[in-house]
């Protein structure tokens, strides 16, 4: 594993699991330039014994699938996990979701999207501070799948959308963003509940 160390993280630790040279630096530079600190290995026996704030990972890997490494993470502990791979089939995003996965991405991806992927965890698992000291601080007590359906809130998606992507039907989604809500102390007023929480998690 290589570390391009700072002084301190300013916005949390993510740690990239990629074998791709090439993507791995530029997503690396990509959430340095946010102030985030990055952990990057290109294999799942150069990962070392740190626990990060934000995992992104491929499922194939030189030394074995990424599927087992997350298996293996979630048995010590639950920070959210990003699946980054070309493999792009339903089964494919199924495996990925259900070893514990947040979300996922397939690839070719856009590189945006994918920072605003990942700096949206890190501000829900409270590791980006909020600037606006009005902004009601980020929860530590959202579970994964709703860690995963208030990103997709935030960035617009439907609930129809939301469930096809987490293989919940529109009633389990719109349930499981009122405990959302709830927990995020998102009260009503001028602008909608969706409008607050993208607030919340700086979307664009």
């Amino acid at each position: 594993m290589t570390n391009k160390e700072k002084n301190l993280p300013e916005n949390g630790i993510v740690l990239l699991l990629e074998d791709n040279q090439k993507i791995l630096d530029i997503n690396r530079k990509m959430l340095e330039d946010e102030g985030i600190m990055v952990l990057t290995a290109t294999t799942r026996s150069r990962v070392k014994c740190v626990i990060p704030d934000v995992v992104v990972l491929d499922i194939m890997l030189p030394d074995g699938s990424g599927l087992d490494f997350l298996t293996e993470l979630r048995r010590i502990c639950d920070v959210p996990a990003l699946f980054l791979t070309a493999k792009a089939e339903r089964a494919d995003i199924i495996a990925g979701l259900t070893a514990g996965g947040n979300d996922y991405i397939t690839k070719p991806y856009d590189i945006d999207e994918f920072c605003a992927r990942v700096t949206g965890f890190l501000r829900l698992t409270g590791a980006i501070k909020p600037k606006d000291e009005k902004t009601p601080p980020p929860p530590t007590a959202l579970t994964k799948k709703e860690l995963s359906a208030a990103l997709f809130a935030a960035n617009g998606l439907s609930n129809k959308e939301i469930g096809d992507k987490l293989f919940l039907s529109e009633s389990r989604v719109k349930t499981c963003l009122s405990e959302i809500y709830r927990k995020l102390g998102l009260a009503e007023g001028k602008k909608n509940k969706r409008e607050l929480l993208a607030d919340m998690l700086d979307v664009k």
